[in-house]
């Protein structure tokens, strides 16, 4: 078993099954490949052998992306989020992430069209922009009036 050293350990926030969330993504383009877990003995193997090591939840072992399917994720960077309870790994990926055959498994997913309370996200901005300009506007307004 490789020891992952106290300084990384100390630090992450595991589930009730020992698992921390790892987001894998592209160094180069910082697109969002695929999600993983990964305990502490993932996490060291991962830091010692530059390839990236994941525990499976549903089979219960260790597997290393790329093994079987050739498609390799070499480790180029990590980093800890503020919670300590996931990963970001930054890695080059040799081949395809997803198990479907597409680059990332956000693409074989599919996109959701998010609606917030009946307005849609594509309009969203615009309306928050205006919101801040109208009460920007108005907070001159009230500075002006009290400075005469």
């Amino acid at each position: 078993m490789i020891q992952l050293p106290d300084a990384v350990s100390s630090r992450l926030k595991r589930d009730a099954n020992g698992l921390v969330c790892a987001v894998i993504q592209d160094a180069t383009s910082g697109r969002v490949l695929m999600v993983g877990y990964m305990d502490d003995e993932a996490l060291a193997r991962t830091l010692k052998e530059g390839r990236v090591t994941f525990w499976s939840r549903s089979r219960q072992e260790y597997w290393r992306k790329g093994d079987t399917s050739g498609h390799f994720q070499l480790l180029r960077g990590i980093e800890i989020d503020c919670d300590g309870d996931a990963l970001l790994l930054q890695v080059e990926q040799i081949g395809v992430a997803c198990h479907t055959g597409t680059f990332s498994c956000f693409d074989a997913g599919g996109k959701v069209e998010p609606a917030f309370f009946g307005v849609r996200a594509q309009g969203l901005a615009e309306n928050l922009a205006e919101n801040l300009a109208e009460k920007t506007n108005a907070a001159e307004s009230e500075e002006a009036g009290e400075a005469s």
